[in-house]
């Protein structure tokens, strides 16, 4: 059965009640607002620029984690920070409780960023690496071992060996010797009885 056109583009769909539904038309383009939008971009260029923070760098200090330790300490409840028990932080101003959480205080984001510093390690340029390099380099060779020295530390660990070694003989003669004295007296003394004597005592009577 054939349905003309003009019937189909009549009907209106329906829903299971028999209601109609309304479309949503959506034959044209979208229109945008010329005007909001440029607004926003001034207002976008009228804002503070954000702030440019610098890399991180490494301390130059080192940081105190062992001065308190071991350390009695009075705490009371109106106290200042930097007087209270635990790590009091100066930049941030923060107690933490132990070195643990300190290390990882200081070197997070929030006291980066109260230093004035990002998260952001800065790009090291070739001129930078080879200078670092040379400084190694020379650190090396100025802490290192030659041969000579090498040599010398063997031969003077050598005469400290034969050193002691002549020290231990030296005590084994010695306590042989003391050894040989207590023990000379006693067979004097059985010597002596052996032959009938009762000893080399003096008969001069007082």
């Amino acid at each position: 059965m054939l349905i003309p056109l003009s019937s189909i583009a009549a009907q209106k769909p329906r829903t299971s009640k028999g209601r109609e539904t309304v479309g949503v038309d959506n034959t044209h383009r979208r229109k945008w607002n010329r005007e909001e939008y440029l607004e926003r971009a001034r207002e976008r260029e009228l804002q503070v620029p954000p702030v440019q923070r610098k890399p991180l760098k490494h301390r130059d200090y080192e940081v105190d984690l062992d001065s308190r330790l071991g350390k009695t300490q009075v705490v009371t409840p109106v106290a200042p920070l930097s007087q209270q028990a635990g790590y009091y932080c100066d930049v941030c101003e923060c107690i933490v409780k132990d070195s643990a959480n300190f290390l990882d205080h200081i070197n997070g984001k929030k006291h980066q960023r109260a230093l004035g510093m990002s998260m952001r390690v800065e790009r090291a340029s070739l001129q930078q690496v080879q200078e670092r390099f040379e400084s190694l380099k020379k650190r090396k060779i100025g802490g290192s071992f030659t041969e000579q020295d090498l040599d010398a530390r063997i031969l003077k660990q050598q005469q400290e060996e034969e050193e002691r070694k002549r020290e231990r003989r030296e005590r084994k003669k010695e306590k042989k010797k003391e050894k040989a004295a207590e023990d000379e007296p006693e067979e004097d003394a059985d010597i002596a009885a052996m032959m009938g004597f009762g000893g080399f005592r003096s008969s001069k009577k007082s």
